[in-house]
């Protein structure tokens, strides 16, 4: 994942100030949870992994992951 997020963020893109990058970092690592499909969870996002995970065994992840779902802010 270091590796992941240096070549796709901190090596591609100039940053005038560390508020820069953090928010790109944010976005970034955002939309790999959310969207990116791996094909070492057959084909699933991280997220649904964790959700597949927590559904069939729910003592294994004490955090329900639809509460850290992205929502627009209210």
């Amino acid at each position: 994942m270091s590796r992941t997020i240096k070549k796709a963020a901190v090596k591609r893109y100039p940053y005038d100030m560390h508020s820069q990058l953090e928010m790109h970092l944010s976005d970034f690592i955002a939309a790999y949870n959310y969207a990116r499909r791996l094909k070492t969870v057959q084909g699933r996002t991280p997220f649904e992994d964790i959700r597949k995970i927590r559904t069939n065994e729910p003592d294994c992840v004490n955090v329900n992951p639809a509460d850290l779902t992205l929502r627009p802010n209210t």
